[in-house]
């Protein structure tokens, strides 16, 4: 969701050798979300805080603020170490984790989409070393092992095809360091009698054809075998429409 990038693709010093430096846009994403992510009007239309907010009911804030907590230490103003956002986001959550970094702290945003890179550099500030933006596939990122010391996931699991689902959480558990936190904001399936329930289905059948995956089953069952977190606990919100996982590594 700064010169030395200047909103251009950027291949990390430390990548790991089989990475690819150019990874190329995955099909489904230009044949399901051209309109979301990929065009350049969709970025026009959708880079407006308001309708962020009313795409999530009101809740954007809420969520936005309990997961940039969940990346603190308890007790802790500011987040430290080293952080991975997977994938941009629309509205202001980087811009606000970036205000909450220590001084000493890090911010890596990965994101397959050059032009969605493009429009975050744009919303940060443009001189702070601290900030990298990665060009780079969340199913297979250019990252070391144990490279991150948090990770956060906001409205991105919904997304993905299973087995891009499945391979995006084993990345990022494969590039978070022993003991670090996973925050992972997405849609969960509400309760019986909530009132938005037949509407948020009719939008899933319409235009977020992998999302009722999230539905039908907890984001762990996405995990491949034998990969599992240390621990782990969940929240849910807004009549369960949305849930937030902490996982630890």
């Amino acid at each position: 969701m700064n010169p030395p990038f200047a909103g251009a693709a950027v291949a990390d010093p430390d990548a790991a050798p089989q990475a690819p430096r150019h990874p190329h846009i995955p099909r489904y994403l230009e044949s399901t979300y051209w309109w979301a992510y990929v065009h350049p009007r969709a970025v026009q239309t959708f880079e407006r805080e308001w309708l962020v907010n009313a795409i999530l009911w009101g809740n954007y804030a809420r969520l936005r603020d309990h997961a940039l907590q969940a990346l603190r230490p308890p007790g802790e103003p500011r987040i430290g170490g080293h952080t991975l956002q997977v994938a941009c986001v629309y509205g202001n959550l980087t811009r606000k984790l970036h205000a909450q970094l220590a001084p000493d702290a890090r911010l890596t945003v990965l994101d397959i989409l050059p032009i969605q890179l493009q429009n975050l550099r744009s919303k940060l500030p443009a001189d702070d070393g601290r900030v990298r933006l990665l060009h780079g596939d969340s199913s297979a990122m250019p990252l070391p092992d144990a490279s991150v010391d948090q990770a956060l996931l906001f409205f991105l699991l919904h997304e993905q095809p299973d087995a891009v689902r499945r391979a995006t959480l084993a990345e990022v558990l494969r590039v978070v360091k022993p003991g670090g936190r996973i925050v992972i904001v997405d849609y969960h399936r509400p309760v019986r009698w909530h009132p938005l329930r037949a509407v948020m289905a009719a939008v899933f059948r319409r235009l977020e054809p992998y999302a009722a995956a999230l539905w039908r089953e907890e984001i762990e069952a996405f995990l491949p075998e034998g990969v599992r977190p240390a621990a782990g606990s969940k929240r849910t919100r807004f009549g369960a429409l949305y849930q937030q996982l902490v996982w630890t590594r």
